[in-house]
C-alpha cells in the first residue's frame, strides 16, 4: 500500500508539472564572464519556437550535479518544473593560465520547456569542489512581448534513424560545418558513418529504439574548418576552429547562439557537429554540444567518444599531467560517473568490483595520480579500445533511461 501511495504522488506531481508546461520551447541565451577567480552569468535574450524536444520524464530532477545547474520553478509556488546540469567551454577556460591576466565572455544557451504562467529561472556555476561560485535567478513571463519568437524557416533535414514520436525519444540533431551546398552528400555519409559507430557500441545497440536522429541541412560559405596555428580561417556556419585554448586538437565553436539560431524550430536536444576536416581534434561538453572532425581515420571511435562527454558527462580516462591546474582533488567525489578520488567511492562502482573487466586504476582524469578509473582500457581512454568499459556503460544505459523511463 505504501508503494502504491508514493506512486500515486509521484504520479500527480508529474501531472501538475506538465500541467504547467506549454508544447513549446523557451530559449535563454546568457553571457558567463570574469576571470579564474570571478564569474558572473547575465541574460542575453530570450527567445521561443514552437514544439518541445526535450525530456517529459524526471523534469524536477538532474541525473548528474555537472559543473553548474540551470532550474525552472513556478513564481507563485515555487514548485520546480524543471531542472538540468551542464558544463560549459567558460569554466574549462577559467582552469587556463590565459584565465589569470584576462576578464573573458563566452556564450552560452539553455533550451527549457515553455511554462504556462510566470517562472524564476536560477543559473548556477560550480567550482572543482562542487560549491556555487556563481549565480543568477531571473524572471521569465512567458506573455512578455520580448520573447522573440525563433525557428519559423528551419534548415532541411534527412532522417538518420527514427523509433518514434520526439515524446518518447531521445533527439539528436547532426549539424554540418564547413560542408558547402554541393558537399551535402558527403556530410549525410558522415552522418550514416557516425551512427554505424555508435551501434557498434553497447548500450546504443540494445538501446536504439530511444533515438531519434536528424541531419540538418545548413552548408557553409567555404569548404573546411578554420586552423588558427596555420593562419587558416574559413568562412563557416558555425565560425568553429582547432587550437581551442591554444591546444592543437581542441577543436570547438563559440558561437553557440549562432549554432541554436541555425538548428532553431527542429527537434532536437543534443547536438552532435562534424567539421569537414582531415585534422585530428574534436571536442565534447556535457549538454552543450559534440564537434569532431569527420575526415580523420579515428573518426569512427573519436565520435563515439565526445557523445560519451556530451550526452553521458564522462571524463576522460587518460592523463597528460600538463594542465594548469588540478580538476580533482582527494576531498570531494568526482560528479562524473567513471573515475573517482575514493571519497566516496560506494556512490560509484563499488557495487561492481569483482565482475570482469572492473577494477581500480590509478590515472585518469588528465592526473596520474590520485584519480582512479574502473578498467584498463575503455573507449573514454584510447582509440584503439573497441568498446565503452562496463562502468561506462552502466552510467550510458542510466542516461538513456533517465530521458526516457520516469524514475519512481
Amino acid at each position: 500500500m505504501k508503494r502504491l501511495v508514493l506512486t500515486l504522488i509521484a504520479l500527480f506531481t508529474v501531472l501538475g508539472a506538465s500541467a504547467q508546461l506549454q508544447d513549446r520551447t523557451l530559449r535563454v541565451d546568457y553571457i558567463f564572464s570574469g576571470t579564474d577567480k570571478e564569474a558572473s552569468i547575465s541574460v542575453a535574450s530570450l527567445n521561443s519556437f514552437n514544439t518541445w524536444a526535450g525530456r517529459r520524464v524526471n523534469m524536477d530532477k538532474v541525473p548528474l550535479r555537472g559543473n553548474g545547474q540551470i532550474s525552472m520553478a513556478d513564481a507563485v509556488t515555487g514548485q520546480v518544473l524543471y531542472r538540468m546540469s551542464f558544463s560549459t567551454l567558460f569554466q574549462e577556460w577559467q582552469a587556463t593560465e590565459e584565465a589569470t591576466r584576462v576578464t573573458k565572455a563566452f556564450e552560452n544557451v539553455f533550451l527549457l520547456p515553455m511554462p504556462e504562467s510566470p517562472v524564476n529561472i536560477t543559473v548556477e556555476l560550480y567550482d572543482f569542489h562542487g560549491k556555487a561560485v556563481a549565480s543568477l535567478t531571473h524572471p521569465v513571463d512567458p506573455s512578455d512581448i520580448l520573447i522573440r519568437p525563433v525557428g519559423d524557416n528551419p534548415p532541411p533535414t534527412i532522417d538518420i534513424h527514427h523509433s518514434g514520436p520526439s515524446s518518447r525519444c531521445i533527439d539528436i540533431v547532426f549539424v554540418p560545418e564547413g560542408y558547402t551546398r554541393q558537399e551535402m552528400g558527403i556530410f549525410l555519409q558522415d552522418c550514416r558513418a557516425a551512427w554505424a559507430s555508435f551501434m557498434n557500441h553497447e548500450p546504443f545497440a540494445s538501446m536504439r529504439d530511444r533515438f531519434n536522429v536528424i541531419a540538418a541541412l545548413i552548408p557553409s560559405e567555404e569548404s573546411g574548418v578554420s586552423v588558427p596555428r596555420n593562419g587558416d580561417w574559413k568562412s563557416t556556419a558555425l565560425e568553429s576552429h582547432f587550437d581551442t585554448f591554444y591546444s592543437d586538437r581542441y577543436l570547438t565553436t563559440l558561437q553557440l547562439t549562432r549554432l541554436h539560431n541555425q538548428v532553431a524550430g527542429l527537434p532536437y536536444e543534443h547536438i552532435i557537429i562534424l567539421a569537414n576536416s582531415t585534422t585530428y581534434g574534436g571536442g565534447g561538453i556535457y549538454n552543450s554540444y559534440e564537434l569532431t572532425a569527420a575526415h580523420h581515420s579515428a573518426y569512427a571511435p573519436v565520435v563515439v567518444h565526445e557523445f560519451g562527454h556530451s550526452f553521458a558527462g564522462l571524463a576522460d580516462e587518460y592523463h597528460y599531467d600538463d594542465q594548469f591546474v588540478e580538476y580533482y582533488y582527494p576531498d570531494v567525489e568526482p560528479w562524473e560517473q567513471n573515475i573517482t578520488t575514493r571519497f566516496d567511492f560506494a556512490s560509484k562502482w563499488e557495487d561492481m568490483m569483482g565482475q570482469p573487466g572492473v577494477g581500480l586504476f590509478e590515472g585518469g582524469g588528465y592526473q596520474s595520480k590520485g584519480v582512479w578509473r574502473s578498467a584498463q582500457d575503455c573507449r573514454m581512454n584510447t582509440n584503439s579500445c573497441p568498446a565503452f568499459c562496463p562502468v561506462c556503460q552502466r552510467a550510458i544505459a542510466r542516461m538513456i533511461d533517465f530521458y526516457t523511463v520516469e524514475n519512481e
